[in-house]
């Protein structure tokens, strides 16, 4: 059991169930407020698991080894959504605090559950249903129409785990039950995020633009351009609606369509920090990875007011160079006022490796300049 005697007095411990680069960023703010901060890793190379001296490694289906790592910490909270249900709910029972609960994040790991709450809720959403075999399938498909859009009820990320499905021979292929939704006409895709404490203290961030390819965000735009103040105020207020019914603690995202004319409607929820919110780590008084902290620790949260007029993150994509800080001699040297985070991950085709954030007041310059970096270090130009 890790030793607690050589802290300072009232220095706060927070345990992160998973290592990877969200709980690496959620390590550099925990240090800026003095809190301790330890991983529970599946692997020693995992990307929080090199920078956080104190890191357990384990299988989060131990349930065992998880309640040992949790009875050394004062909270426990999470990197992904993809931690076993009856893990979280084994701490619970064990009189461990988790943020977010158990009783919250099963709406984040499991898309149908999700989609029922929020049909509770009244949110508007796509037409959806949780088809159980090919014959609720097909009658669905005969109602709304092709395409469709099919989702791995749980375990899917970054465009994993969602298939469009163009027609019946399509529908066959498809594993039950599955998540099937009407594929919606959208202008563009908003995220909202929203931090909420225990005491039901909650901050909201700027509605940001996320540009898309192929399933993984390339791009986050902040705030969302040319988005009317009365279109943003009601994303805001239906974030902030969703989080208190479902008692979220911590950093809540919802991923939202834009129909233009017609109603916002929910996309996806994630309960941690969240890729939309990157861009808080510069253009924000306090980023998402503190405020999650703040909240977790019942800490008043902090201010998220932006910092200059527009930010845009830009995601770094494995591509054919394997060395990224080689890659940074040329970015950096063109390119000063880059901002630059990385994973410390091995790099893989389209695999997440870092982000980079600029802020300004000038969209069309800063996203120009992202793009020029990111394509350079992907391998896409070379000058």
């Amino acid at each position: 059991m890790h030793a607690r005697s050589n802290l300072p007095t009232g220095t706060p411990v927070v345990g992160v169930l998973g290592a990877g680069q969200l709980a690496r960023m959620m390590a550099e703010s925990a240090s800026a407020l003095g809190v301790q901060f330890r991983v529970f890793a599946q692997s020693e190379s995992d990307s929080a698991a090199l920078v956080c001296a104190d890191t357990t490694v384990g299988e989060l289906t131990d349930a065992a080894a998880v309640f040992k790592f949790a009875q050394t910490v004062d909270v426990i909270t999470l990197d992904h959504e993809l931690v076993p249900a009856v893990t979280l709910e084994f701490l619970t029972q064990s009189g461990i605090k988790v943020y977010p609960t158990a009783a919250a994040i099963k709406f984040a790991a499991d898309k149908s559950a999700m989609r029922e709450k929020l049909k509770m809720l009244g949110a508007p959403m796509p037409n959806w249903v949780t088809a159980q075999n090919l014959k609720q399938a097909n009658q669905f498909a005969q109602e709304i129409g092709y395409p469709l859009i099919a989702k791995s009820p749980t375990g899917g990320y970054d465009g994993r785990g969602v298939w469009v499905i163009a027609d019946v021979a399509e529908l066959n292929t498809l594993t039950f039950p599955v998540l099937l939704e009407q594929k919606v006409k959208f202008e563009r895709e908003l995220a909202v995020l929203i931090v909420r404490s225990p005491h039901n203290q909650a901050v909201v961030y700027p509605v940001v633009e996320t540009v898309q390819q192929d399933g993984i965000c390339t791009q986050v735009l902040a705030p969302a351009p040319n988005l009317a103040e009365n279109r943003a105020i009601e994303a805001q207020q239906l974030a902030l609606q969703i989080a208190a019914e479902l008692d979220v603690i911590g950093v809540l995202a919802v991923e939202l369509f834009d129909t233009g004319s017609g109603p916002l409607l929910v996309n996806e929820l994630a309960m941690r920090p969240h890729n939309s919110g990157h861009w808080t780590q510069d253009g924000a008084s306090t980023s998402q990875f503190e405020n999650h902290l703040r909240a977790v620790l019942d800490l008043p949260l902090g201010s998220p007011t932006m910092t200059a007029p527009v930010t845009v993150m830009g995601n770094i994509l494995g591509g054919i160079h394997p060395d990224l800080h080689r890659g940074l001699l040329h970015c950096l040297a063109r390119d000063s006022e880059l901002k630059v985070h990385l994973y410390g991950k091995t790099v893989k085709p389209n695999r997440k490796v870092g982000h980079l954030n600029l802020t300004g007041s000038d969209l069309a310059d800063l996203q120009n300049r992202i793009s020029h970096a990111v394509d350079f270090l992907a391998g896409k130009i070379d000058e």
